[in-house]
């Protein structure tokens, strides 16, 4: 109980249980638009999910300061290439709150005489663009991870005999392939923080991609992606360790 109050006592946690909130009324709403007997519902849940978007947009207000922090710090990192990455990133998420926070001030009235439309479509743009940064980020962990891990002699003796417990799959598949995968694989698995990382932000790459038109996919499919993005956050949060680093 303890830590499900300091969870949620976090804004974090507060965002995070409204985000999988939102996308579950997404993809529930989905799932039921056919079913004249749920138009009820569905017009609930549609409300329900207003209503949590309009209330996380609430709770980020604060959030271009964060990111701007941020970036002033990943600046400082070492790497040049977790520099350049999270640095982008950082800078692209402040401006992605800006049109957040403009979006929120012109749905409660405080601006009129904005372009919503296309205020909402640059808020994408950032967002798509911090998205790609992290992933960018991600690639280069998961490279470094297989590097190291190739170098390992007690992982080689495990390659080896990976390949040749399965010789006819050798004979099938390119040798160096089944190689690479096997090494990809067992490289996510000693990393499990950027295995998480990786597949929230391809989760969350939907959500941009569809509004920009970019991909253009359905309720359904940005609901679950957006939904599962948003469980991975909270697990994330709620275990530190399982948050990839910086």
């Amino acid at each position: 109980m303890d830590a499900v109050v300091k969870f949620t006592n976090q804004s974090q946690g507060r965002d995070r249980l409204l985000r999988a909130t939102q996308y579950a009324c997404s993809l529930s709403s989905y799932l039921l638009r056919n079913k004249s007997e749920r138009k009820d519902l569905v017009a609930k849940l549609k409300s329900l999910e207003a209503n949590m978007s309009a209330g996380r947009k609430l709770f980020r207000l604060g959030n271009t300061v964060n990111s701007i922090d941020a970036a002033k710090r990943t600046m400082q990192l070492s790497d040049p290439v977790l520099c350049l990455c999270l640095t982008v990133a950082n800078v692209n998420r402040a401006l992605y709150f800006i049109c957040d926070n403009v979006l929120w001030a012109r749905n409660v009235g405080l601006i009129r005489d904005i372009d919503k439309e296309r205020w909402s479509l640059n808020a994408s743009r950032f967002y798509f663009l911090s998205l790609i940064m992290n992933l960018t980020r991600d690639a280069y962990v998961i490279s470094q991870l297989m590097r190291q891990k190739a170098k390992d002699k007690q992982f080689k003796r495990k390659m080896d005999a990976h390949l040749n417990e399965s010789p006819e799959v050798a004979e099938a598949v390119v040798p160096q392939l089944d190689a690479f995968v096997f090494l990809l694989l067992e490289s996510l698995k000693s990393h499990p923080a950027a295995t998480l990382d990786t597949l929230k932000n391809i989760c969350d790459l939907f959500i941009p991609l569809d509004k920009l038109g970019m991909y253009q996919s359905n309720a359904g499919v940005v609901g679950f992606c957006g939904l599962l993005s948003s469980l991975i956050g909270i697990i994330t949060l709620a275990q530190p360790k399982l948050k990839i680093k910086p």
